[in-house]
């Protein structure tokens, strides 16, 4: 049964999440690097057979393979990921950075470049699902930002296939690469090459936690979106909201991992207890019923606030990943939800339809990183080069404040370049 709580012992009660460090974890994900690092392949293909249980002939998935998948795939689904690729693209070409040029000091010219990401890694999770959804908010920026090369890697069955569903999605968001390979293996072999997967220069996607510990220890080697945890639902609602609709919205995240977070946040007592039986009901009902339990009784809770601007002040302290604000208008809370991934507005905009088809990206900050960081967007594929170009007039002009600038800092060396320069050459123009 979820805990119901009052709002004065939220903090504490929240505070028993803090996700501590595994030693066990970071000390397994380092030797699985090296091993990559030092055998290449046969190291993805050792790992294949001991941790996904099967034996590869290659690592790579063909293109027979990709046009068979897609074939196998029916024809209504491939409507509805071609509609929710549109939606993606269309949310997030507005995204797209502009490169610019300033040229207003006379002699002076300054710029900025926006550049793509050559090589780019996007990881998708198996396992226990299938999530085409994240080829789609993955890849799809990548393409748009103008990166050369898009490689997926993901675990295979049993079989040694990976899922017919992962390989349309790839193909309609235009993935250049799919390599079966999955876990902080896959990272390793992302960031640092093997024989058979091109190093790449970002690696983006969410994973378990070992993805997430192999995405921390390559930093630095590549860039990467950012390190993820549970996944986590925060709703804020007043007492008009039906119990069904947020009970079934809260076991959304809860089914997705044990250590999930599902938190109900509302000015009404009547709700929160018809919530929670409302949860026991649809536990019982649902697939996933034993991951789902174990995420609502270990980290799901249900806050009673004294008012709606105090359910919002709960919302900001935890900054979760997914946020519904399920109230009477809606909007005119937005404002004052500082720290959230993802806003979800009214009482018939669930968190799913920014899973799969709304168009906002799905890949978002969780563990309270909201606070400070960003869904993924275009603007993860990019990075940015500046110049700058000087006249000899120009220079002239503002040498000497440069000189002064720079043995304000004790830096004579950074003076001496500006003052060579003037020396011999500032007559009138200088002063």
């Amino acid at each position: 049964m979820i805990k119901i709580i009052k709002y004065e012992s939220m903090v504490a009660e929240y505070a028993k999440r803090a996700v501590f460090h595994d030693e066990s974890v970071t000390s397994a994900v380092r030797e699985i690097i090296e091993n990559v690092r030092s055998n290449g392949d046969a190291a993805l293909y050792g790992y294949t057979e001991k941790f996904d249980g099967c034996r590869l002939s290659s690592l790579v998935v063909s293109e027979n393979e990709i046009e068979e998948s897609f074939e196998r795939v029916d024809e209504d689904f491939k409507r509805i990921l071609e509609v929710s690729a549109e939606n993606i693209r269309e949310f997030h070409r507005r995204q797209i950075r502009h490169s610019f040029i300033m040229t207003e000091r006379e002699g002076v010219v300054l710029g900025q470049r926006v550049i793509p990401i050559e090589n780019v890694g996007l990881y998708v999770p198996g396992g226990t699902a299938a999530y085409p959804s994240t080829v789609l908010m993955n890849a799809i920026p990548a393409k748009l930002a103008g990166c050369g090369n898009i490689a997926v890697t993901t675990p295979p069955g049993r079989g040694g296939r990976v899922p017919d569903e992962i390989i349309a999605a790839a193909r309609i968001a235009g993935v250049d690469r799919i390599y079966r390979v999955g876990g902080a293996q896959a990272i390793a072999a992302l960031a640092y090459g093997t024989e058979t997967i091109k190093k790449v220069d970002k690696i983006v996607g969410p994973g378990n936690v070992y993805v997430a510990e192999a995405k921390r220890q390559v930093f630095g080697e590549v860039s990467i979106d950012m390190i993820a945890g549970p996944s986590e639902i925060l709703i804020i609602s007043d007492g008009n909201s039906n119990p069904v609709h947020v009970a079934a919205d809260m076991l959304s995240q809860a089914e997705h991992d044990k250590n999930a977070a599902a938190i109900l946040v509302t000015d009404s007592e009547t709700l929160a207890l018809a919530v929670a039986s409302e949860l026991e009901r649809q536990l019982a009902e649902l697939p996933r019923c034993e991951i789902a339990r174990a995420s609502i009784e270990n980290n799901g809770m249900i806050i009673i606030a004294p008012t709606i601007e105090k359910a919002i002040e709960a919302g900001n302290a935890v900054a979760p990943e997914h946020l519904e604000l399920m109230v009477d208008e809606p909007f005119k809370y937005l404002e004052k939800i500082k720290n959230a991934g993802s806003v979800f507005l009214g009482r018939y905009t669930p968190e799913a339809v920014g899973d799969y088809y709304a168009g906002a990206n799905h890949t978002l900050p969780t563990s309270g990183t909201a606070r400070f960081s960003s869904p993924l967007s275009v603007d993860d594929f990019v990075k940015k080069s500046q110049y700058t170009y000087y006249s000899k007039e120009a220079f002239l002009r503002e040498a000497r404040d440069i000189a002064a600038f720079a043995e304000r800092e004790g830096l004579s060396g950074h003076a001496k370049s500006a003052q060579v320069r003037i020396e011999g050459e500032c007559g009138e123009i200088c002063s």
